[in-house]
This record gives structure tokens, C-alpha cells and sequence, in this order.
């Protein structure tokens, strides 16, 4: 009786397992129906490029297990990535996990500047209890999912390095949300007095048109010459 017990706990373990191997980096058939995208097949950076290049960068960002990682055992830099495509209104959804006093982020609305250069709205990937970023700024807007240098999320639970953690941007029109781990941390109104005023605080202050107004951009992963990986990004248009 227990051995036949044991084997079908191994049986469900397996599959599982198995199940769980599937459907990293896929969409269920009711994303597909909802219009999801995947961002990252999991094998290899199709769909993306170097900033200002129309080919991603050769070194610096290694696909293994269905884990998109860069500076993977600090190998020379790549550089940022970014979408081939441009998105305005979207859902975006994506997996991230840190290294100790690790630093990345994932930018959107990310296009060249009449004044600025090349720039975009960050949400921040940072490891808030070792990385120096989180003391600097005000208030707290260098630390994870903040809207860096601009604006700081609310209370929050980041998981600790090593664990994965779930990120979420929301776009519609002027308003844009960040999420953390299931929970919004931070909204703003890009055409709202508070949000122009934080952006006059911001090292985008010279940015022109103003910072984060532009309505449409790319997608960029950041290579801030630490290792962080991410996984299951994926996109729905709104």
C-alpha cells in the first residue's frame, strides 16, 4: 500500500513538473484568446535588438532552461535591449529575479528624444536591501518597481534575491500602473501637475517633449552590468 502511495506521489510530482517546464514562456489558450503576446520565446532574442541596431547584441545576455540572464558570470557587456516593435497602450507582464546588490530595469515608452536621446519610463529592478541606488534619489524612487528618479512605489513585498518576483505595467491613455507581486505599488497620470512637477525633480528634467509624454515606444530590458535574469515576458495590447 505505501509503495503504491510513493509512486503516485512521484507520478503527480513528475507531471507537475512537467507541466510547469510547459508552460514557462507559452500562453494559455485563454491569453491567446485575449490577445497576450509572448515578448521572449524562451529560446533565443528574436523580436529584439540593440538600442539603435536592428540585431540584439552577441555577448552579454544568454537564454538557458527558458531564463533570459544578462552578465551571466560577467561576461563583456551587451548593452541595453530593446523590442522591435513599439507599443503605446499595453499590459505588461514579466518574471524577474536578482542577484545580491543587483541592478536592472525594464523601460517602456522608450524612443529618441528631440532633446534627451534615447530615453524611456523605468520601472525599477533593483535589490532594494543591498544595492547603494536604494538610499540615493528622493524618497525612495530608485527602489524596485519605482518609476525611477521620478516617482517611488508604495508599500510593497519584494522577494529575496534568488526568488522570482512578478512585475506589471499597465498603459492606457495618460495613466500608467506598476504592480509587484499581484499588488499595485505605484499609479500616476502622465498629463496630471503632480506628475510634471516630479519630473522637474528628476535628472529628465531637460527632456523635451516633456519626460514620459511621447505615447508610443519600445520595450527595453537593462544592462546595468549586474546579472539578473527574466522569464515569461509577455505583452497585450489595449
Amino acid at each position: 500500500m505505501k509503495s503504491s502511495v510513493l509512486w503516485i506521489t512521484c507520478l503527480l510530482f513528475c507531471l507537475t513538473q512537467g507541466h510547469a517546464q510547459t508552460a514557462l514562456n507559452r500562453l494559455s489558450e485563454k491569453e491567446q484568446k485575449q490577445g497576450w503576446i509572448l515578448l521572449f520565446n524562451g529560446k533565443n532574442l528574436e523580436g529584439w535588438q540593440s538600442v539603435g541596431k536592428s540585431t540584439p547584441p552577441e555577448k552579454g545576455w544568454t537564454v538557458e532552461e527558458g531564463v533570459l540572464t544578462v552578465n551571466k558570470g560577467k561576461p563583456q557587456r551587451g548593452g541595453d535591449i530593446i523590442t522591435q516593435e513599439t507599443y503605446s497602450n499595453f499590459d505588461l507582464y514579466f518574471e524577474f529575479k536578482l542577484t545580491k546588490a543587483a541592478n536592472s530595469g525594464v523601460k517602456y515608452l522608450f524612443t529618441m528624444y528631440e532633446k534627451g536621446g534615447w530615453l524611456g519610463n523605468e520601472y525599477q529592478v533593483l535589490d532594494d536591501e543591498f544595492h547603494p541606488d536604494a538610499k540615493a534619489g528622493v524618497n525612495g524612487n530608485r527602489k524596485t518597481a519605482s518609476l525611477y528618479d521620478v516617482i517611488p512605489a508604495g508599500k510593497k513585498n519584494l522577494k529575496p534575491t534568488g526568488e522570482w518576483n512578478q512585475g506589471r505595467i499597465v498603459v492606457k491613455g495618460s495613466k500608467v500602473s506598476h504592480y509587484l507581486n499581484g499588488k499595485k505599488v505605484l499609479g500616476y497620470d502622465l498629463k496630471s501637475k503632480t506628475y510634471v512637477k516630479a519630473v522637474e525633480g528628476s535628472k529628465f528634467k531637460a527632456a523635451s517633449p516633456v519626460f514620459g509624454t511621447v505615447g508610443k515606444g519600445h520595450i527595453l530590458l537593462q544592462d546595468h552590468q549586474d546579472e539578473v535574469s527574466f522569464r515569461n515576458i509577455k505583452l497585450r495590447r489595449l
